[in-house]
C-alpha cells in the first residue's frame, strides 16, 4: 500500500485565531513513497478582515492583494479533497492546524486533521534529531543543503515546497533501511538475502580516527548549547572498538 503525505504550510493575517485571524494562503505539496508526485494546491483567500503590520512583513499579502480572491468558505472542499486519507508533514504543526480548525469549525465541519490519517510535526521532528540548535525552514535548509536563496518572504507553496526537500533529506535512510527479522518472516523481508545485514557483498567503511574525532567534537558543541547530553550519548549502548579501514 503507497504511503501519501501532503506537506503543508499557510499564511496568515496575524498570529492568533482566537483573536479572529484568517487563513490567507495555502499551499500542499503531494509525496508518494517518499518520491516528490508532482501534485500541489496553492491557493489564495480573501480574509474579509485587517492583515497585521508583523504579518504583512513576513509574506507581503495584503488585503487589496485578496480582495478578489475566493473566500475560504468557497475552497474548503478543494482543500479537504487533497488532504484526505493523507498523513500530514507540517513545520510547527499546532500553529497550522489551529488555523485550519477554526476556519472548519466556522462552516461547522470537524476539525481539520480528522481528515488526515496522522500529523508529523516536522519541527519536533528537527528538535528531536538536532537537539539544542536552530531548527527554523531556514536552519533546516542550510544544514540539508537546500537552495533557498529565493525565499525573500514566506509563501504557502514556496515554504512547502523547501519543507518537502528538507523532511526526505532529514529522514533519508529510512526507505531503505531493514531490520532482520530472522526466521521465515526475515526470509521473505529480506528475499534472496533471507533477511541478513549487512546483505552480502555491501561494502562496510568504518570511520576512521579523524573521523571519528570530528564525530566527537560535534556531540560535545551539541552538549555545550544544550547543556545536557545529547540524546546520540545518552541512548547509545556502549560499542565495541570498531576494526581499523582495511
Amino acid at each position: 500500500m503507497s504511503l501519501r503525505q501532503i506537506v503543508l504550510d499557510t499564511e496568515t493575517t496575524g498570529l492568533s485565531p482566537e483573536d479572529g485571524h484568517r487563513v490567507i494562503e495555502i499551499g500542499c505539496v503531494e509525496i508518494v513513497d517518499r518520491r516528490l508526485s508532482g501534485r500541489r494546491l496553492h491557493l489564495y483567500m480573501n480574509p474579509e478582515r485587517e492583515i497585521d503590520q508583523g504579518a504583512l512583513e513576513v509574506h507581503g499579502l495584503t488585503l487589496e492583494r485578496l480582495s478578489s480572491e475566493p473566500r475560504f468558505a468557497e475552497v474548503a472542499d478543494r482543500i479537504a479533497e487533497f488532504v484526505a486519507g493523507a498523513e500530514l508533514l507540517i513545520h510547527n504543526a499546532p500553529f497550522d492546524l489551529g488555523f485550519l480548525d477554526a476556519e472548519y469549525r466556522r462552516l461547522g465541519r470537524p476539525a481539520f486533521e480528522t481528515l488526515a490519517s496522522g500529523v508529523v510535526d516536522t519541527l519536533a521532528l528537527a528538535r528531536e534529531l538536532h537537539p539544542g540548535r536552530r531548527n527554523s525552514l531556514d536552519a533546516l535548509c542550510e544544514r540539508y543543503e537546500v537552495s533557498n536563496a529565493h525565499r525573500t518572504l514566506h509563501g504557502a507553496l514556496l515554504d512547502a515546497e523547501l519543507l518537502a526537500d528538507v523532511y526526505l533529506a532529514m529522514t533519508r535512510g529510512q526507505d531503505s533501511l531493514e531490520i532482520a527479522l530472522g526466521g521465515a518472516e526475515g526470509a521473505a523481508a529480506g528475499g534472496e538475502a533471507g533477511g541478513q545485514w549487512p546483505p552480502p557483498g555491501l561494502r562496510v567503511r568504518y570511520a576512521d580516527e579523524a573521523e571519528r574525532a570530528a564525530h566527537d567534537a560535534l556531540l560535545a558543541d551539541i552538549a555545550r548549547e544544550a547543556k545536557k547530553p545529547p540524546i546520540w550519548t545518552a541512548l547509545a549502548a556502549p560499542q565495541a572498538e570498531a576494526p581499523a579501514p582495511g
